[in-house]
């Protein structure tokens, strides 16, 4: 009996010492539980993408287009890493004065993973295997951590790392944030916190110092990942740890020490104070000396701007959306997308039966600090996920949300408030899926009845295939090579009408070419707000006015003398080499009258019209 509850508390308490006893291997062969597990995870993540399988190219995320649109410009952008062009100032988009690409979600490391994937097959077929690769590996980190790390049943492990990577919100991060689902480093970057709190004994400072150096190195590389994901990782960490420990010291009782009172969870926070101090200050000085120049470029650097372009108001969870299933689950409905700001941030939408379930596993479990400490800081990470002001039905109230108290202070400013709630998946995964452990390995009155409830909790968050629609194919004039006769490499080209936040669809033309040649204005972030704060797009030129006028109307509209100068001093400033028109796109008849009445008979090439530009 004693050693049965030492094992459990081993695998319950991710910071406690690790003991050399654990649950016995049910097979000889862990690694085929294993690979079926992952194989499972891949096939979920195959399922939900499915719908742009078809023809990536020619399938969009009908929830997110134009940020798809982004999305593959920078996949292309990275290929350029390949023939050594590659820089984090660019004057590739947003021509001539180009973009910052830290300051935007650039996607730089899948970028440059992918990189071969996408010379080989495009842009549109990496963001999708991106899509679903993210999901799945989510899943699979998490699952191993569990499994292996803290050694809980496998089925335990399966469910807990399916939650991680399929639950409602990375479901709906996934349609066009893969900076946000790109988060299969933080299981790792985990392990080494459990580790680093495990490091005691002998040469327990030569280990820490190479944990530390691990998840330094872990932490920049998830920097060029998703960098709001590094934050809510460094943040959720600190935060478990000092609830873990505030749970796994009780207080002395009578006729015993404090070592002795704190035995039972085999923890002693002054034992492991010096290993997490070092390891911590090694990977934060590893982490400072690479992310040194990286952090100067993305915050001083050209094209840097200051302050955040989303209100957080805006962004914030509504209270009743906790209790509620996401409309992109096979249980949800359309009803409650009112209470999210768009169908990308469905971040709080884990339904009651999750939140019961986990609340009843921790009552359950309360003796067990690991459990106490995830359920903690789950519902800190809800109530900052409320915003500045509590959402209640989609109506807000005049009650302030503990957020107001942190949106002034650096990094927390530019923050989503509703992605907070992002960082408590993997918290409640720990829950549910220790709750399936202990079940199935402790008790045997509740050996099927807890599994059963935690599934059951689950089946209705079961995602649906992501909505996807067709959508117009890039013109042949540059996926075929036409283009080259009418610019030079990293020449300009400018779409009519121009790409702007609206409509940004013109920026895969230049992405199925590597991004070969730049394109002016775009979807963006720049410092074009008041005062140099951040803002998304340029302030568009007269001539992007005049097309623009032409697009919407569906009319030429009248021109003078002043649009004639204004085109030119418009062709001079974007260094432009040529206009490109696509085929049978609207107001297609209306540009086309426009720019000949500008620079004279267009030229039908394959399947757009072409106008030199004449300065």
């Amino acid at each position: 009996m004693t050693s049965a509850r030492r094992t459990d508390e081993e695998v319950t308490a991710p910071v406690e010492q690790a003991t050399p006893a654990g649950p016995p291997m049910r097979s000889r062969r862990p690694w085929a539980k294993d690979a079926a597990a992952c194989l499972s995870l891949a096939l979920a993540g195959a399922l939900v993408t499915r719908g742009l399988w078809p023809d990536p190219a020619g399938r969009m995320l009908s929830l997110n287009p134009g940020d798809q649109a982004l999305d593959e410009w920078f996949l292309a952008y990275a290929t350029r890493a390949y023939r050594g062009d590659f820089a984090l100032v660019t004057g590739a988009l947003n021509a001539p004065e180009g973009i910052n690409v830290l300051a935007n979600a650039s996607l730089v490391g899948i970028g440059l993973l992918f990189a071969p994937l996408t010379l080989a097959l495009g842009a549109p077929v990496t963001f999708a295997v991106v899509t679903g690769f993210n999901l799945a590996a989510n899943g699979a980190g998490w699952y191993f951590l569990f499994a292996r790390a803290l050694r809980m049943h496998r089925l335990a492990a399966l469910v807990g790392g399916a939650f991680c990577g399929f639950a409602p919100g990375m479901v709906s991060q996934s349609n066009a944030h893969p900076h946000m689902t790109a988060a299969w480093l933080v299981p790792p970057m985990a392990w080494c916190v459990v580790s680093l709190a495990r490091t005691t004994g002998s040469g327990a400072r030569r280990r820490a110092a190479r944990l530390g150096l691990l998840l330094g190195t872990l932490a920049t590389a998830q920097f060029f990942l998703g960098e709001e994901v590094l934050f809510l990782t460094a943040l959720t960490l600190g935060l478990s740890c000092l609830a873990f420990a505030a749970t796994a010291r009780p207080a002395p009782g009578p006729g015993r020490d404090r070592e002795a009172a704190s035995s039972r969870t085999g923890f002693s926070p002054r034992a492991v104070l010096p290993a997490l101090g070092i390891g911590l200050g090694v990977a934060g000085g590893v982490a400072g000396l690479l992310l040194a120049y990286p952090l100067w470029v993305q915050f001083r650097g050209p094209q840097s701007a200051h302050g955040g372009v989303f209100a957080p108001a805006f962004y914030s969870a509504d209270l009743h959306s906790f209790a509620s299933v996401s409309p992109l689950s096979l249980a949800g409905g359309e009803g409650a997308a009112r209470l999210a700001s768009g169908p990308a941030e469905y971040t709080t939408f884990f339904g009651a039966p999750v939140l019961i379930v986990v609340l009843g596993a921790t009552l359950w479990m309360w003796r067990r600090p690991a459990v106490v400490a995830c359920t903690v800081v789950s519902i800190v990470l809800f109530a900052l996920s409320l915003g500045p002001r509590i959402v209640v039905g989609h109506q807000r109230t005049e009650q302030w949300g503990p957020y107001a108290l942190l949106a002034r202070l650096p990094v927390f400013e530019w923050a989503l408030p509703a992605r907070f709630a992002l960082a408590a998946i993997p918290l409640l995964a720990f829950v549910l899926a220790q709750a399936v452990h202990t079940a199935l390995t402790q008790t045997e009155t509740l050996r099927l009845l807890v599994p059963v409830a935690v599934v059951a909790a689950l089946v209705p968050l079961v995602p649906g295939p992501l909505p996807t629609a067709p959508r117009e194919p890039v013109p042949r004039f540059f996926t075929e090579g036409y283009w080259q006769g009418f610019a030079p490499r990293d020449g300009t080209i400018v779409p009519v009408p121009l790409p702007d936040a609206h409509d940004p669809q013109a920026m895969r033309w230049a992405a199925a070419t590597s991004v070969a040649f730049a394109t002016p204005q775009g979807w963006f972030i720049g410092p074009y707000g008041p005062d140099g704060r951040a803002a998304v797009g340029i302030y568009p030129r007269p001539t992007a006015q005049l097309l623009h006028r032409a697009a919407a109307n569906d009319s030429a509209p009248p021109l003078t003398d002043d649009d004639r100068v204004a085109l030119h001093r418009d062709i001079a400033y974007w260094h432009a080499s040529c206009f490109v028109l696509a085929d049978g796109r609207p107001g297609a008849e209306a540009l086309r009258s426009t720019l000949d009445a500008l620079l004279g008979p267009g030229e039908h090439v394959a399947d757009v019209w072409v106008w030199r530009a004449r300065a």
